[in-house]
Order: structure tokens, then C-alpha cells, then sequence
């Protein structure tokens, strides 16, 4: 069953049109690639599902339809968007980022029981969890990122280029972590990602954007072997 159905989708900044009629779909629980070189709209997509940029056509979630919500309910509903640069409030400590994360729950016990879990996942974030986030590395921010849009307890997550700027050990790690994360606990994900092996080898199924429209979709597996796509994308 489709977690997310996107059909039609146009959007853009001011008079500038940058997606063209998109239309993809999510299926619960499975990881989604979305490939394309900069500028065919990846980023642009995961802000339409936001309500971040303005937009025409459908946008369904959990079979309800969400375009033309606020970017607060789409949250609450539980779409959490981890976008590129990370976005971490950078006075704030590892840990009240991460209690920031959890901001539309109620629950005092889950969110805590929550915050150890992420400690489980990224044990060095408990150890810079009085540090403040603007001092963290690269990596320790990226973590910092995806583990406090998890403090949502989301169903969705939108990954807008992970391992930008990491090196690449660290962007395994990440990559293994995020695995992990969706089998156990069935968050879903949307990843937007130029390093295409990476997003392949992570995903369940991929769309090729170019210039804000669909031109090639199916299984990762099947798009790994695409000739089009091992020359322009994965270096064959």
C-alpha cells in the first residue's frame, strides 16, 4: 500500500517552474530513492511534500490529502524533513536539539525512552549531549539531524542529501544506521542523494529526475543496472 502518492506535481520559486508534473509514490515502510543531478528538482520535491514552496497537483499521505495543508500539520501527521545543511539550532546542546525534535509529543516517558534510543543508535551523540551543536563536526551534525527529526516518532522521513560533506566512512555508517532504522522500526524514507550507489545499494526503489520531471522509475536493483544510469550516475 502506498504510504505517499504524488500526482502532478508542479512547483517552483516566484515565476520560475522547476517540477513538471511529477508523479511518484511511496510504499509503507520501503526506502525511496530520488536521483538527478543538481538542479532536476529533488530538493524542490521534498519541500513540496512540506508545504514549503508553492505547489499544484495531488499530494496524498496515508491516503489523505495533505497539499494545500500547513507545513505544521504536515509535520504532525508525521512527515519529519531532515534538509540539506542540516539545519541544527547551533547555541542549543546535542540534547536539547534532539527534546526540540519532540515538540508536538505530549508523552514525557516515550520522548525519554525515545532519547535513549537515539543514544543507541549514535552513541556519540550521548557523549556530546551537553556540547553545543554549532561545535559538533560535520558528521556529529548530521547524525544530530536525522535523530531529532526520529524524536518526532515520525511515519516519513524526507533525507535531503545525508551524506553531503561527510567523508566516506562516515557516510557508511550513516547509511548502515538508516538501514537499520527503517527495518526495525518501519519509518519509511524519501532520500534525496547524489552519491547514486549509495542511494541504490539503501533503497527499495528509485525515481531519475531531470529537470523537474520523471524520466526513468522502478526498483533500485533494476535502475543499478540500467546503461543509462551506471554512465551518468554510478562512474561505469
Amino acid at each position: 500500500m502506498a504510504l505517499l502518492e504524488v500526482r502532478g506535481l508542479h512547483a517552483g520559486y516566484g515565476h520560475t517552474r522547476v517540477l513538471h508534473g511529477l508523479d511518484f509514490a511511496l510504499e509503507k515502510g520501503a526506502i525511496t530513492a530520488l536521483l538527478g543531478a543538481n538542479g532536476a528538482g529533488k530538493t524542490t520535491t521534498l519541500r513540496a511534500i512540506c508545504a514549503m514552496v508553492k505547489t499544484q497537483g495531488e499530494i496524498r499521505f496515508g491516503g489523505e490529502r495533505i497539499d494545500g495543508r500547513n507545513t505544521e500539520d504536515i509535520v504532525r501527521l508525521g512527515v519529519a524533513h531532515v534538509p540539506d545543511g542540516r539545519g541544527t539550532f547551533a547555541n542549543l546542546t546535542t540534547e536539547e536539539n534532539l527534546r526540540l525534535g519532540a515538540y508536538t509529543r505530549r508523552e514525557r516517558a516515550a520522548v525519554d525512552a525515545d532519547l535513549e534510543r537515539m543514544y543507541g543508535y549514535f552513541p556519540r551523540l550521548r557523549e556530546r549531549r551537553r556540547q553545543q551543536a554549532g561545535t559538533l563536526s560535520g558528521g556529529e551534525q548530521q547524525m544530530l539531524a536525522v535523530s531529532r527529526a526520529l524524536m518526532l516518532s515520525p511515519k516519513l522521513m524526507l533525507l535531503d542529501e545525508p551524506s553531503f560533506g561527510l567523508a566516506p566512512l562516515l557516510v557508511k555508517e550513516l547509511f548502515e544506521i538508516l538501514r537499520r532504522i527503517n527495518e526495525r522500526e518501519q519509518v519509511s524514507m524519501l532520500l534525496v542523494e547524489q552519491n547514486a550507489a549509495m542511494a541504490l545499494e539503501l533503497a527499495d526503489s528509485a525515481y531519475l529526475l531531470e529537470t523537474g520531471r520523471v524520466v526513468l522509475a522502478g526498483s533500485a536493483q533494476d535502475l543499478k543496472r540500467d546503461d543509462a544510469v551506471r554512465r551518468a550516475y554510478l562512474g561505469h
